[in-house]
């Protein structure tokens, strides 16, 4: 099944004056622009394309890639704020990210890098951002052992150390205590599980 904020590999089926129309599945036909077409590729040629809205909310195709995908966390910049809106992101594509006022916890400022899920609107069907991250995070028991080797993503400063992002999928923390030398939000960093407390908090050390 093909996804909206999603990579998938369509066949082209048909050409137009616009582009290339692509079978898109479960979605219909999705129109790559000229703009994104490579040089040399015909009717029944398979192409590695995203599939987002475009400015006019009509779903369309792209041999260009995002900073990140629908489902998954990423870290962006603010490229503009829009006080009746929200901020906008800069994920890599021609149109910027919009994260509305409803998905963020504080009001960011132009230039700040922020941690944020892309997630598709499930009322309008736009890609949009969010920082209310721990809706996200599994709530499930995670089920690592003592020293397991993990990826860690800072995303918040407490007045603990900083909490965390494990492997993409949990939350865990990262006391001050730990560290050689600060942390900023946005990095990426290998770490390893120290301690997984009642009710699932991980606790983890670089």
């Amino acid at each position: 099944m093909i996804e909206i904020g999603k990579s998938a590999r369509l066949i082209i089926v048909r050409g137009s004056d616009h582009g290339f129309y692509l079978d898109g599945e479960n979605l219909g036909e999705l129109l790559l622009p000229d703009r994104y077409v490579p040089d040399g590729v015909e009717q029944g040629d398979e192409l590695d394309v995203f599939v987002y809205p475009d400015s006019e909310d009509r779903l369309i195709a792209t041999t260009e890639k995002p900073l990140c995908e629908a489902d998954r966390f990423g870290v962006f910049q603010v490229v503009d704020v829009n006080p009746k809106v929200g901020a906008f992101l800069d994920w890599g594509l021609p149109k910027d990210l919009l994260m509305p006022y409803r998905e963020q916890v504080l009001p960011v400022q132009l230039g700040q890098t922020v941690v944020a899920r892309v997630v598709v609107d499930p009322v309008t069907n736009r890609m949009i951002a969010s920082r209310k991250l721990d809706r996200y995070l599994r709530d499930t028991f995670p089920t690592y052992r003592e020293g397991a080797a993990v990826n860690l993503l800072v995303w918040r400063k407490t007045p603990l150390g900083f909490n965390v992002i494990v492997d993409g999928v949990h939350s865990g923390l990262l006391y001050h205590t730990d560290l050689a030398e600060p942390l900023r939000v946005g990095q990426a960093t290998r770490g390893y599980v120290r301690e997984i407390r009642e009710g699932g908090r991980i606790d983890v050390g670089l």
